[in-house]
C-alpha cells in the first residue's frame, strides 16, 4: 500500500502515527485510481501531517486538496 511505503521513505513514524496515516489514506483513496494517484495521495497525507495537521478529520479535509493550496 502506498501510504506505508511513503511513510517509510518520509522518516520515522511510530505505530500510532502510521495507523492514523493509513486511516486517512483509506478514507480518501478511490478504488480504480492509478498507482500514481494513490502515491500522490499518500504524499499529500504525509506532507500535511508533517506540516502539523495531526487531527484525523482535519487531515482528511486538508488532504483532499492538492499540495500548496
Amino acid at each position: 500500500m502506498p501510504i506505508y511505503q511513503k511513510a517509510k521513505e518520509a522518516g520515522v513514524f511510530d505505530a500510532s502515527e502510521v495507523a492514523l496515516l493509513g486511516r486517512v489514506f483509506e478514507k480518501l483513496k478511490i478504488d480504480g485510481q492509478s498507482p500514481e494517484r494513490h502515491e500522490a495521495l499518500a504524499s499529500r497525507v504525509i506532507a500535511n501531517y508533517q506540516a502539523g495537521i495531526t487531527d484525523e478529520e482535519e487531515l482528511v479535509s486538508a488532504s483532499k486538496l492538492p499540495l500548496g493550496r
